[in-house]
């Protein structure tokens, strides 16, 4: 897969998102620095968003800081157990920077070490909500990986397996795991959107344009993904061919949806964040939204 370095209007959207992220910070009790991932806990009762300086919680109609450290989490995703997550650490917590990937079972109050601590801040991770499938793009090789590019493990990074990754075109830049199936990946680059049924070997490409997010719902039936060409985009297709349907996004001005969850025990409740740190919640599967930050300034 091809390293491109073509100059986009997305590309121009993350430098915003952290000049804004930078600017803001001061401003607020609760404000959303650098939106690194979005996912609901197993109940459904709170929506997490890792950001430069530890999690914001939305719960019960209110935003707080997570009592965890605050740690600049970077890739973040989300199992029916367990949080998992890269990055960097928090001044005085004792762990080596970058921290590789880390495991929390307590719904991020305290994180265990799974290895390449000290080697590996990966931007890009996935798991399946109901398995234990793990993806991620590596970024340079390491003592667990010899190449760059799209790894699994299915054993909480004991062990780590290449995918070849044929058929993918562009710069990655979101992946999305099945809940069910962890052979089934997809991948949002700067060329389309991707999917694969064998962990990654081959990909096809389903969409065009710029992808931005990706999510597989629940329901094991159907792909969330967003995408930019001049415009944002919000799209829900059906897996294996089915019916594609565009869903209509709130006014988004230079902006793009970076992130997308859903509520496991509220199936119709999505939550978007984007990319200008806006993060909007529907109740009704994306056909009204609410604000619930704006610019990073929580509501």
């Amino acid at each position: 897969m091809k390293n491109t370095t073509t100059t986009t209007m997305l590309r121009w959207l993350l430098v915003l998102a952290v000049e804004c992220g930078l600017a803001g910070a001061a401003h607020s009790a609760v404000t959303l620095t650098h939106v690194h991932g979005l996912s609901y806990s197993a109940d459904g009762k709170r929506l997490m968003l890792p950001s430069h300086d530890g999690l914001a919680v939305y719960e019960n109609g209110k935003w707080s800081k997570s009592p965890g450290p605050q740690h600049d989490y970077m890739g973040f995703s989300a199992t029916a157990k367990q949080l998992y997550s890269s990055g960097h650490p928090a001044p005085g917590s004792g762990l080596t920077n970058p921290f590789g990937l880390i495991r929390s079972i307590d719904g991020g109050k305290t994180w265990d070490k799974l290895g390449l601590d000290g080697e590996t801040d990966f931007h890009l991770l996935a798991t399946g909500w109901n398995g234990n499938a793990l993806y991620v793009w590596n970024p340079a090789p390491n003592s667990r990986m010899k190449n760059q590019g799209l790894h699994y493990t299915l054993n909480d990074g004991r062990a780590w397996k290449p995918a070849r990754g044929r058929g993918l075109e562009g710069d990655p830049r979101a992946l999305g795991v099945h809940p069910d199936e962890s052979t089934a990946v997809a991948i949002a680059t700067s060329k389309g959107v991707y999917a694969s049924e064998n962990s990654g070997e081959r990909f096809v490409r389903i969409a065009g344009g710029e992808g931005t997010a990706l999510f597989f719902d629940l329901d094991g039936k159907h792909l969330w993904y967003g995408s930019f060409d001049g415009q944002a985009r919000l799209t829900r297709a059906l897996l294996r061919g089915g019916a594609i349907t565009q869903i209509a996004l709130p006014p988004l001005t230079k902006d793009a949806v970076a992130y997308i969850a859903q509520n496991p025990s509220k199936r119709e409740e999505y939550v978007i964040a984007t990319f200008g740190r806006s993060v909007y919640l529907t109740k009704n599967g994306g056909r009204t939204w609410t604000a619930i930050a704006e610019r990073g300034q929580g509501k």
